[in-house]
């Protein structure tokens, strides 16, 4: 399992945090930035960033963080394919798996801590999609609306 990673800086000490989790697990990652979480930075191009990566298939997975989560979960879900989830406890983070076949997760550093925002991951990552039923039928009405909606 590969996961893209990205926030602004609002995100910035959570996004490390996040890694070393990644990284004692042993689950390869891709950092896209920012470098430098003193500055300000907008989460749009760090969304961007992570949502091409698993739309490309560079990764299996992207975690995206801002301040509320809500603006980069915004901006992920405006490229085809993405499917990202806000998840603000470990009950959504497994449906938005099971249920949404999500593969973005977005957090709100201002909005959960640390200790709560590795138990999402980990139930977000532990996950797996119930393919088929009423589940498929719902993933694949947002992929047909995506089709006649999106144009790039």
């Amino acid at each position: 399992m590969k996961i893209a990673i990205g926030s602004d800086h609002a995100g910035y000490q959570l996004k490390h945090v996040i890694v070393e989790h990644l990284k004692s697990k042993g689950i390869v990652y891709d950092d896209y930035g920012p470098g430098n979480g003193l500055d300000a930075v907008s989460y749009v191009a760090y969304g961007m960033s992570v949502a091409r990566a698993v739309q490309q298939g560079k990764a299996d997975f992207g975690i995206v963080i801002c301040g509320t989560g809500i603006g980069v979960s915004i901006t992920v879900n405006k490229h085809r394919g993405i499917r990202g989830a806000l998840c603000c406890n470990e009950y959504m983070a497994r449906m938005a798996r099971q249920h949404n076949d999500a593969n973005v997760l977005a957090m709100g550093a201002r909005v959960i801590g640390p200790a709560l925002a590795l138990a999402i991951v980990d139930a977000f990552l532990a996950e797996a999609f119930e393919s088929g039923g009423r589940h498929q039928v719902r993933v694949n009405e947002i992929g047909a609306a995506e089709e006649q909606n999106v144009h790039c």
